[in-house]
């Protein structure tokens, strides 16, 4: 009799650690997916620099400081491999891209240009859609380090070397500004 029992505390025992696995193991799932979108998001966000620039290079190709800023934030942010990188990268990018259209200020011209306006309310959207997906992101990394760092499913974590993740966050206060994009 006591050997049943403590097969079934040990089976009772094995299926609860095997639901801990299962449950690390869909946290993570989300947060690679997470990610998908905010890479997703970033896809657009570096597809739409270009025109920008180009458009900008009509009206102020003496500005070549500032666009080739904006171009090499750009390019850092594309061959980032962590999120970290990514979260420095990014904030440059912001940081360069307000630069820019600070400078577009001075030109009236290009301020008028519709094809212009156009691509500052995209960016605007894209930025929007950023953070939400960067808020989304944050989440399923705070739920998945949560269950990680929590007793019993820390040890089953170890066992399964599940680590934590990082959070995708911008490196200087300064930089969690989006870049003003309207002209209005």
């Amino acid at each position: 009799m006591a050997l049943i029992v403590i097969l079934i505390l040990v089976a009772l025992l094995a299926f609860y650690f095997v639901s801990i696995f299962n449950s690390l193991i869909q946290l993570k799932n989300l947060v690679d997916e997470a990610w998908s979108g905010i890479d997703v998001q970033l896809k657009r966000r570096y597809d739409l620099i270009p025109n920008i620039i180009n458009t900008v290079k009509g009206y102020a190709s003496h500005e070549k400081e500032v666009l080739e800023g904006v171009i090499e934030k750009r390019n850092a942010g594309i061959n980032a491999h962590s999120v970290k990188e990514h979260g420095a990268a990014e904030g440059a990018l912001s940081q360069s891209l307000g630069r820019l259209f600070a400078l577009a200020e001075s030109y009236p011209a290009l301020k008028a240009n519709e094809n212009f306006l156009d691509l500052q309310n995209q960016l605007q959207l894209i930025e929007s859609d950023i953070q939400n997906a960067r808020r989304y992101y944050n989440g399923t990394v705070r739920d998945y380090n949560t269950k990680i760092e929590q007793f019993p499913s820390n040890i089953v974590a170890n066992i399964a070397h599940h680590t934590q993740r990082d959070f995708f966050e911008l490196e200087n206060v300064s930089d969690r500004i989006n870049p003003k994009v309207d002209f209005s």
